[in-house]
């Protein structure tokens, strides 16, 4: 067996492999063996490419760019960077099989040999991606200008890979970013590369971390918060150099008790009636304070209409004249809906009209109050009355007005233009439809689209009585 010395760039180890193949020597007869004394500061050069995310150099003098496809270097380009040593013995034999037998072994993805090759360049890509994600610069005091440095733990080399990227991203910074493998160094105009250094050598605090870490606790998202998919997506190995890590235990152990508070608030809903007539769950609604919206609301709007009646349309929340008439739909968005039930030939009177949530939101604009969207915390205290709303009136029909009436009621992702006018199935009713809120059609910006909206509105409401 022939043992064959490389710099272990993707430059060195192709011109190797480019003599090999000139040598016609099978892949079976060669020892692939790391020259990493003659490993230069710089382990190949690497940029930024509108396809790949991350293209290879000009080809190699040495290398005939005839005989080595594109493809194949911009896999090598990749792998390279692998922490497996294995993948030199690996990429020569697929190279050989490129260049003597199966010009089109790439396009095999089933194959053995290619499907390692793959695996490891999603490795390193997806390895490159932390490495943007996670890193974070800490601000240090070096002579007259400011330096940040950073401090990661990559699974592979990928540094000389993502360099690029902080390049373009903090080029008027000066910045290091160390590794266990290398360190980035960069003055402002050019890269150079050292050796790697430990999390020791590494600052460990800095007064902006402070202020990140306010800001931070301050636009955290309790609705968002998925500790599974935290854990996927945030490797414990990286929460050491992230500032906001030591919040997160105790920012999610809050929202514990928050959710907690959520539940808890179903106790103070002035003991919901059960099995209710429509006019006794009116009643109890009244003296509702299962979320906070009635603090500043005047009264609780509840639904209107015949306990039999055969559908029931649901909106978002009561506006400004419907919070001080206490009922629903008799405001502008009100005219609108009264509009389109006429053109569609629908009495309105036969119909039960209420809203998902009960209470007005609202922000003061000077003496004006302007309609705020309802909080998911607000849509899902206000669910146990809508559920109530339709135990007792046992519509055929559900007709959702918007967005927010669809989430309550169907859940989950929800696109009233794609999804308006078919019927979907839910616990509270297997005849549910989607359309436009008349709001939706007030706030339209020209009177092509306010008259779309409304032509689609009418069609969707004679589907629901069809």
């Amino acid at each position: 067996m022939r043992e064959i010395r490389f710099t272990p760039t993707p430059d060195g180890w192709l011109t190797a492999a480019m003599e090999q193949l000139g040598d016609r020597r099978m892949p079976s007869d060669l020892l692939w063996t790391e020259n990493t004394a003659d490993q230069p500061a710089l382990p190949g050069l690497f940029a930024e490419g509108p396809d790949e995310g991350l293209t290879a150099n000009p080809p190699v003098r040495s290398a005939p760019a005839a005989s080595v496809p594109g493809e194949f270097r911009k896999l090598l380009r990749m792998v390279a960077c692998h922490r497996d040593r294995s993948k030199w013995a690996l990429l020569y034999s697929v190279l050989w099989r490129l260049t003597t037998s199966q010009p089109r072994l790439l396009a095999i993805e089933v194959d053995g040999e290619v499907s390692r090759l793959l695996t490891m360049q999603r490795q390193v890509q997806r390895d490159v991606y932390h490495m943007k994600a996670y890193v974070r610069f800490r601000k240090v005091t070096d002579g007259p200008d400011d330096h940040y440095i950073a401090w990661h733990q990559p699974d592979h080399p990928v540094l000389p890979l993502a360099a690029p990227f902080f390049v373009e991203r903090f080029a008027a910074l000066r910045w290091s970013i160390l590794t266990p493998d290398a360190s980035a160094h960069w003055d402002g105009e050019t890269v150079s590369f050292g050796p790697g250094m430990t999390q020791r050598e590494a600052p460990t605090d800095d007064a902006l971390e402070t202020a990140w870490r306010t800001y931070y606790a301050a636009t955290f998202n309790p609705a968002r918060i998925n500790p599974t998919a935290m854990r996927a997506q945030l490797p414990g190995r990286f929460w050491k150099g992230l500032p906001e890590s030591r919040l997160i235990a105790p920012l999610t152990q809050a929202v514990r008790a928050s959710v907690g508070h959520v539940m808890d608030t179903r106790h103070h809903m002035a003991a919901l009636p059960m099995a209710a007539s429509l006019p006794e769950l009116a009643q109890a609604a009244t003296s509702c304070t299962g979320c906070d919206l009635h603090l500043a609301a005047t009264q609780t709007v509840f639904g209107r209409g015949p306990s039999n009646a055969r559908i029931m349309l649901v909106g978002e929340q009561p506006g400004d004249q419907e919070d001080l008439a206490g009922e629903p739909f008799v405001g502008p968005a009100g005219e609108v809906l009264n509009h389109a039930l006429e053109q569609a030939g629908i009495d309105r009177s036969q119909l039960y009209v209420t809203n998902a949530v009960k209470h007005f939101r609202f922000v003061f604009e000077g003496r004006l109050r302007r309609h705020k969207a309802p909080r998911p915390s607000d849509i899902v205290s206000c669910r146990p009355w809508l559920e109530a709303e339709l135990k007792a009136v046992q519509p055929e029909v559900v007709v959702c007005l918007g967005r927010t009436a669809a989430q309550s009621l169907i859940g989950g992702q929800v696109s009233v233009e794609q999804q308006r006018g078919r019927f979907f199935s839910s616990p509270f009713s297997s005849r549910m439809l989607l359309t436009y809120h008349p709001s939706s059609i007030l706030r339209a910006r020209d009177r092509v689209t306010q008259d779309r909206l409304f032509n689609l509105l009418v069609q969707d409401l004679k589907t629901a009585v069809a």
